[in-house]
């Protein structure tokens, strides 16, 4: 019989749920959801998904974001970023790929190029 890998870390998510409000860095090694308020930075080595109610104030830097809440900061993804219908951005955005859907609201500037790899985010966040 063959054992299951106990690495799950692709496919854990960790959740900062609605009602939740954290004043300071986050960071997080895997996936993660946010549909509370967090003021302060967020730093994520996997997908971040900001929910309907979420609210961040700082700088989010994440493999992939998908934004249906509210941002105002810096926004930098390695691969991604994807503002859904509900969502709004104000401030400075960097990806490869920025989708944009019809009733988003997208108040800054947006830069094409590549952003930093995970080491330099990793070692940037433990200054």
């Amino acid at each position: 019989m063959a054992q299951k890998n106990n690495s799950s870390s692709s496919v854990d998510v960790s959740i900062l749920s609605s009602g939740v409000k954290i004043e300071g860095k986050i960071y997080s090694e895997g996936n993660m959801r946010i549909d509370g308020k967090v003021f302060g930075d967020v730093t994520v080595n996997g997908n971040l998904t900001l929910g309907d109610s979420s609210e961040v104030e700082g700088d989010i830097r994440a493999m992939n974001v998908t934004l249906s809440g509210n941002v105002k900061g810096l926004v930098e993804a390695n691969e991604k970023v994807i503002l859904e219908a509900n969502s709004s951005l104000e401030g400075e955005l960097t990806a490869k790929i920025l989708v944009i859907e019809e009733g988003a609201k997208f108040n800054g500037k947006s830069n094409m190029n590549s952003v930093k790899s995970k080491s330099e985010v990793a070692d940037a966040n433990k200054k």
